[in-house]
């Protein structure tokens, strides 16, 4: 996997820079980044010599997709536990057998979602999950060639523990192999991260920000919130503390949110949390797969964006989802609020997929480098074939990205400026063997799992 300089033509440019479409256009990348945006005809004149041309002629070029909500190492459990409530589905099946689950498990599933992820179009992973020293998400990331934020879960039973990874995950791999990969700090949930360990976690945010981050690249705080509407509840059981104002309310008392939160799921808001978020900066990370899945719940998006929040989208694990497929959450995403509502003008096609792509990038903090196509940027580029009669006839390029368009037209996908997906297959992995890998984990797994019983 060798990063070139590309020129990309004969295109269709969907940029989402203020919904910007160029027919006929070009991209030039040099190291990595967007040097220019054009009309082809000029640009094959002027970048005609030194640059490998990708013919993108009958084709749609978009910026890759922002999941900004996986567990990516949870493929190896996709339809282990499936049609149970959330709080069953966790504490009953998902996390018993995660305890089972070796480094190597998590390396080898994480492999498998990188793989899904690339090949449905998605360039950039936020992902949450029990971070090992040997082998982890990061290193299964990096070895796939796709962008990522990772972070260590973090639970009030195991502080010490938590402490100790997130030192090892921020220093040996915050805004590593190229930038590709950076870190995020993990508290599961508010009913799982007592008051005093919320607020001990957010002043070892800004301590590994110090050592390891930068304005530029930040170390950011991902985190389930209000989830399901019983989540209040549960934190004034687990914890004998008030919630009333709601869960963000609540949060945002123990002095802990900021522009860079990250808020996963917030389906049972009140509208003090909204406001609270509007007034801290938090971002969204709508999941509308999991959540109708689990039952949890209809995040009330559209009432976000009217207060000013950022919401991006996430598919949430493969285990909860079970896919890892972004074309799908769009498509979801803009039907549901417009069935719910009973209102089609709600969530258009250009906003959902604005949400995939450069909302997702700010709420990650990191909309200077991707979510669009624009000089200056990552080369994070997804080249989609049009010529398919599920496209035919082409009147709106969003309506068709957002409703019709289906992850196995993804033809090719660049990361960073390097091709890791080329007419279907994959240059960095050989998606085989990983599937074996996987299916051999599987097996040890249940092997363990029955040895236990």
């Amino acid at each position: 996997m060798i990063k070139l300089n590309l020129l990309i033509h004969n295109g269709t440019l969907v940029t989402m820079r203020k919904d910007e479409i160029i027919r006929d256009g070009a991209i030039a990348v040099e190291d990595g980044t967007i040097i220019d945006v054009g009309k082809s005809r000029q640009m094959l004149r002027k970048y005609a010599m030194g640059y490998e041309k990708i013919n993108a002629k009958g084709k749609v070029v978009i910026p890759g997709f922002i999941n900004t909500h996986q567990h990516a190492a949870m493929s190896l459990l996709r339809g282990y536990a499936d049609d149970l409530p959330l709080q069953e589905w966790l504490e009953k099946w998902i996390w018993p057998i995660e305890r089972l689950m070796t480094a190597e498990d998590i390396y080898v599933s994480s492999l498998l979602t990188a793989v899904e992820s690339i090949m449905s179009g998605t360039t950039t992973v936020n992902t949450m999950y029990h971070y090992m020293p040997r082998k982890n998400e990061a290193k299964a990331l990096v070895e796939a060639g796709i962008r990522g934020v990772v972070g260590h879960v973090c639970f009030s039973w195991r502080k010490n523990e938590d402490r100790k990874a997130l030192e090892d995950l921020a220093r040996n791999w915050h805004d590593k192999a190229g930038g590709l990969i950076r870190v995020s700090v993990d508290p599961h949930s508010p009913y799982t991260v007592d008051p005093e360990y919320m607020r001990e976690l957010r002043i070892l945010r800004e301590e590994l920000n110090k050592k390891y981050g930068s304005k530029k690249a930040p170390i950011i705080w991902h985190i389930h919130v209000a989830e399901t509407f019983d989540e209040a509840d549960k934190i004034r059981k687990a914890f004998n503390v008030d919630v009333r104002g709601g869960v963000v309310e609540f949060l945002d008392s123990l002095g802990v949110l900021d522009e860079r939160v990250i808020a996963a799921h917030c389906v049972a808001l009140t509208d003090m949390d909204m406001a609270v978020m509007k007034a801290r900066g938090v971002k969204v990370s709508h999941n509308p797969i999991s959540n109708l899945k689990l039952a949890s719940g209809i995040s009330p998006v559209p009432k976000i964006l009217k207060q000013g929040v950022t919401v991006s989208l996430g598919t949430d694990s493969p285990c909860s989802n079970n896919a890892a497929d972004m074309f799908e959450v769009m498509k979801v995403t803009a039907l549901l609020h417009k069935g719910v509502s009973r209102n089609p003008t709600v969530m258009s096609a250009q906003q959902v997929l604005k949400m995939a792509t450069l909302d997702g990038a700010r709420a990650l903090c990191w909309e200077n480098n991707i979510g669009s196509i624009e000089v200056g940027k990552k080369a994070d580029l997804v080249i989609i074939n049009f010529e398919k009669p599920h496209l035919c006839p082409l009147y709106n390029e969003f309506s068709h990205l957002v409703y019709a368009t289906k992850s196995s037209d993804v033809e090719t996908v660049i990361i960073n400026g390097k091709i890791v997906m080329e007419n279907r297959c994959l240059t960095t992995l050989n998606v085989d063997k990983v599937m074996k890998m996987v299916k051999k984990a599987k097996s040890r797994l249940l092997e363990r799992l029955q040895a236990q019983c």
